[in-house]
């Protein structure tokens, strides 16, 4: 059996007083489905043949209590292996999703979020199908395997010769149809994901395709996608079908033999009909739990494939670890260091970060600008240790940002991501994401800093009203300005402001800005930005260009050294309006 799926046994701790009860209930309803014979043998023989009728009858009512009990059983069985089942696959469902918040980015980039949901939904309902139904009709079916063994053989050891002969070849053909079923279910999962990524994908950019008139391409390539899981499923359907008449068959060949072999011991009084009933209902039985093994063994397959994904995910290493021993960061002044920082990013060949040094002292603020791809948001994704530097260090007030715990340390650092998400809820909650027991004054206050308070207000819920999925019905300077009040309600004496006004227009970052002068004072700030307005206000400027400090120095310092800042700054200049450029810059062809 696939190891991974006896790993995933280990979610039924938990329950286990509820499974161990569930297996006591498979141990009474597979004593019922074994004296059940007997009781066939004697009414025939104690009963029909010695014209017996009130053996008959109180035969027959002991079946029917055999049979309630059985059914009782039965029920029970069920019913308490699903609440098991259920509960592990809920401790599952926590587990993967417990593990996904503690992978780094880098893990994220790598890994759809068709495949994660599919693994999360999905595989974990496959395997939940096993422990819950799978394990335990496994463990029934081993049960009734032993039982009918030793009864066939204490009641006729020649019959049960004759009856064994079929068990070989069933076994033989169930271990074929088993190790055939579980790369197609592996194949079948992994085809659904990609159907689910397609899906995902499509939902979330459905604007875009609208915008450009790409339905028909997004239905093609759904459609590629779905023929794909198709034909997957297809074939694990053929190879089922190929199997299941074969183990029929071989079942029914026993029968037979055991039943003419059996007739011939009737006829010479060797043996009596009832024994021979009883006989051909263990052989059922005897071939039943291998059939069970047959049916169970796409359960088992498929579950088997679904455990091996899920354990990709809870066994994936995080490339940001936490250290033992790490400190806890309280009473942060904010003083940032970059000691000859290299970063290379998992599965890239190329650094995008080599030997960038600088020092952010306490209360200023450092504005980093150049190329798209030049390195920017990378330098300040390090701070809070979104990444792992592969080379160097980064610092906060001395201490290398590896050495504090990841909560203490990104607890003092506020980030405006170039991508505001949101999350469906109240504007309210939204703010107070990074600070939930935050008052209504204090979310308001941070809203008004943000310029957000004007838009807000005017909306029929106001702070209430809800944004819906990824803030879906606010603007995308809208969703920046609430993004920037979520950043500055937990007071952060690192601020991390990457490309954070590009969605605003002119007028409201002008705004913004008189108040984020107020609120910067005292905080370490990191401003990433496109907008000469934006930096040109800044302590430092850092001119990054291909993982490097090409530069650095105030906006007027830079106008006076540097080409590329020069380039910079002209290109967002109104009209005609020149700027005087270095003397040492290239302007051939200009």
């Amino acid at each position: 059996m696939n190891t991974d799926l006896l790993r995933s046994l280990r979610f039924m701790r938990r329950y286990r007083t509820v499974a161990v009860t569930a297996v006591v209930a498979v141990l009474a309803a597979s004593a019922a489905d074994l004296v059940a014979p007997q009781l066939l043998r004697h009414i025939v023989d104690q009963g029909i043949t010695a014209g017996h009728t009130n053996v008959i009858a109180s035969d027959a009512l002991w079946l029917v209590m055999v049979a309630t009990v059985g059914g009782i059983a039965q029920f029970l069985q069920g019913y308490l292996s699903g609440k098991a089942s259920h509960g592990a696959a809920y401790d599952m469902r926590e587990a993967i999703f417990e593990r996904l918040q503690t992978l780094s980015f880098s893990y994220h980039d790598r890994v759809q979020t068709g495949q994660l949901i599919t693994r999360v939904t999905s595989d974990v309902d496959l395997v939940r199908d096993f422990v819950g139904g799978g394990l335990v009709q496994a463990i029934a079916a081993a049960i009734l395997l032993v039982g009918a063994v030793v009864l066939v053989t204490l009641m006729n050891w020649q019959l049960a010769l004759v009856a064994f002969t079929a068990i070989p070849l069933t076994i033989f053909v169930l271990v074929r149809f088993v190790s055939g079923l579980s790369p197609m279910y592996r194949s079948f999962q992994q085809r659904l994901a990609a159907l689910n990524s397609v899906l995902q994908e499509n939902v979330a950019g459905i604007r875009v395709v609208k915008a450009f008139a790409r339905e028909p391409y997004e239905a093609e390539r759904y459609r590629a996608a779905n023929e794909s899981l198709l034909d997957q499923g297809l074939q694990v359907r053929r190879n089922v079908a190929n199997a299941f008449p074969l183990l029929f068959s071989v079942g029914n060949l026993g029968v037979a033999l055991v039943v003419w072999v059996g007739a011939v011991k009737v006829a010479h009084g060797t043996l009596t009909v009832g024994e021979l009933v009883a006989f051909t209902s263990y052989l059922m039985i005897l071939l039943q739990p291998l059939f069970i093994l047959g049916f169970g063994a796409q359960t088992i397959a498929r579950a088997g494939a679904s455990a091996t994904r899920l354990f990709e995910v809870l066994d994936a290493e995080t490339d940001v670890p936490e250290r033992p021993g790490a400190i806890v960061l309280t009473g942060a002044e904010g003083r940032v260091e970059f000691r000859d920082v290299h970063l290379r990013y998992p599965g890239s060949d190329a650094e995008t970060l080599a030997g960038v040094s600088f020092v952010v002292e306490p209360g200023t603020t450092v504005a980093l600008v150049g190329s798209t791809g030049s390195g920017k948001t990378s330098v300040v994704n390090l701070v809070p240790r979104f990444y792992d530097v592969t080379g160097g260090a980064v610092l906060l007030d001395g201490h290398d940002v590896r050495d504090i715990t990841l909560a203490s340390l990104r607890g003092v650092i506020g980030v405006v991501m170039q991508d505001s998400v949101l999350f469906s809820g109240t504007i309210a909650q939204n703010i107070a994401y990074g600070k939930p027991e935050a008052t209504r004054e204090a979310i308001r206050q941070a809203a008004e800093a943000a310029q957000a308070d004007a838009f807000v207000m005017q909306l029929p819920e106001g702070y209430d009203t809800r944004v819906g999925e990824r803030g879906i019905r606010l603007s995308g300077g809208q969703r920046q300005r609430i993004a920037i009040a979520r950043a500055l309600l937990i007071d952060p004496r690192v601020l991390i402001m990457d490309d954070s006004t590009s969605s605003v227009d002119a007028e409201t970052e002008a705004a913004l800005r008189v108040s984020l002068d107020l609120l910067i004072g005292g905080r370490t700030t990191f401003i990433v930005a496109q907008r000469l307005s934006t930096v040109k206000r800044a302590d430092t400027i850092l001119v990054i260009e291909d993982g490097t400090i090409a530069a650095r120095g105030t906006h007027e310092e830079l106008l006076a050294t540097s080409c590329v800042y020069a380039e910079i700054a002209a290109s967002q200049l109104a009209g005609g309006e020149e700027i005087e450029r270095p003397g040492a810059c290239d302007l051939e062809g200009e």
